[in-house]
Parts: structure tokens; sequence; C-alpha cells
């Protein structure tokens, strides 16, 4: 997991650049706005959509796991190819996946306090907030630091480490159903609905909230992409590791199935509308 988790985040260090952490100064209104519907939006309506469906505690901390997450590195290419603006994309994951070291730990805390109650709480240990971002953070700036030192030997990389990051996301999610084979029918059940109403719910928030603003359309589909596309990876490893719970990553899983179908959809129809 740890050298699954490191690939992934290899691969989107090689297409970040100091450039992208400033270019907020270029649009703080559209990095603002989504910002806001990825830490303060999202997980809101997960908790309700989690109290809604009535999951069970392990699956609803699972889910809410899953909202705290940032923007996979696909939502650059599904942006790309719904015709968003890939650099808002770049930007938003770079920060996102800094400002996530301090909420995942706070939103996961609260889940497991309510949904879980102080019995049966299971405290998020520090060192292992720590070990899980060291293995997050680390290889982003080895990936910034070779795209900064050899750019181009980092665009030959960048291909093969996309490949390879989408065969580990499938490695990882057949892990973890293998080691809960026994119950995966009755987690799809349990919250496979759940999880397809929080990805509809979640590009839809990013596509029209930020129309309420007045963002140009492209800005508005590359913020639906960013947290439409969850990094099912890192909520899959933190429930595996910190902590220590399959059921857990359950949701995440089977999030990360669907989440890819249901993009591809949601740029065909915006980029449809586009064409009318």
């Amino acid at each position: 997991m740890p050298f699954a988790l490191g690939i992934i985040m290899l691969g989107l260090g090689l297409s970040l650049t100091i450039d992208d952490f400033k270019r907020v100064a270029k649009f703080p209104k559209a990095v603002f706005i989504g910002l806001f519907c990825q830490m303060i939006l999202l997980p809101v309506f997960c908790f309700l959509i989690a109290k809604s469906f009535g999951l069970p505690p392990a699956l609803a901390v699972g889910l809410m796991l899953l909202s705290a997450s940032p923007g996979g590195a696909t939502a650059n290419l599904y942006s790309h190819l719904a015709k968003g603006d890939v650099a808002l994309n770049v930007t938003l994951t770079a920060i996102n996946s800094l400002l996530t070291i301090f909420s995942i730990p706070i939103i996961v805390n609260l889940s497991l306090n309510y949904f879980m109650g102080s019995e049966a709480y299971i405290p998020l240990q520090f060192k292992e907030v720590v070990k899980v971002f060291m293995i997050v953070l680390v290889p982003i700036a080895i990936g910034m630091l070779l795209n900064k030192n050899f750019p181009l030997f980092s665009k030959k990389l960048e291909k093969p480490v996309k490949i390879a990051s989408v065969f580990i996301l499938a490695f990882v999610i057949i892990t973890a159903t293998i080691k809960e084979k026994g119950n995966v029918a009755s987690y799809f059940a349990q919250v496979g609905l759940a999880a397809l109403c929080f990805n509809l719910l979640s590009m839809c928030i990013g596509y029209f909230f930020p129309k309420l603003f007045r963002l140009p359309e492209k800005q508005n589909i590359s913020i639906a992409m960013e947290i439409g596309i969850h990094n099912g990876t890192l909520s899959i490893f933190i429930a595996l590791t910190a902590l220590q719970n399959t059921a857990m990553a359950m949701p995440a899983a089977i999030y990360s199935l669907m989440m890819f179908f249901t993009a591809a959809a949601f740029g065909f129809l915006v980029n449809l509308k586009s064409k009318q």
C-alpha cells in the first residue's frame, strides 16, 4: 500500500510546479469557490447522505473519509477531455493535498465520534497521520524536483507513471475487495447507492455552485471534476493503515469504480451542451 500510494503521488508531483501554487493569485475567486465546495459543502452533504441512507457506522465513516480526501490526479485528465481549465485543476489538487493534512484528521475524528460513539471510538493517532502524509507529500516533492531540474526526463516518466497508477488503483481495489470477499455483496448493497448519490451530487455541486458566482464554463467543469473525482487510493490507505478497518475502505473502493464512468458521462453531457 505505501508503495502503491507513493507511485500515484509521484505521478501527481511530476505534473506540478511551484507556479501551480502561485497561480492562486491569477484566479483567486475560482480557487476559493473550489476549496469551499471541497472543504465545506462536500462533508456536509456527505453527512446528510450517510444519515439519510442509514449507513452502518463503519461505512458511514468510510464515506466521510472519502469526502475529506482531495481530488485525484485523474481529475486533471478528465478535465482536459471535458475541455475544462486544467491549470485550475492542477492548482486545486496541489492546494487540496496540503490542506487535507489538517482537514482529514478533523473530519475523520468527528465522524468516528458521531457514528461509532465513545465506546467504539478509534482514535486517529498523530504518528499515523504523519506517516500517511509523509508517504503522500515526499513523492509529490520528489516529482516536483524532477520536473524542475530534469524536465525532459520528467515528461518521459509522466505517461508510464500515469498508466502504472491506473493499474495500481485497480490492484488496491481488488486487494481490498478480496480481503472482504465474504462481505463485498453486502457492502455494495449497503453503500453502493449512497456512494453513487454522493458521486453525482459532488459533480453537480462542483458544476452548478460556481455558476451562482458567474465563473467561466471551463472553470465550472474543472471544479466539478476536481471534487467529483476523489483520491480513492488515499482514502483506502488511511482506512487500512491509520484506522485499521477494512470496512471503512469499502466506500472508497466502490466509489472509485463508479467515478470513472460517471465522470466520463458528465464530460460527454457538458460537451454536448456546449455544442448546442
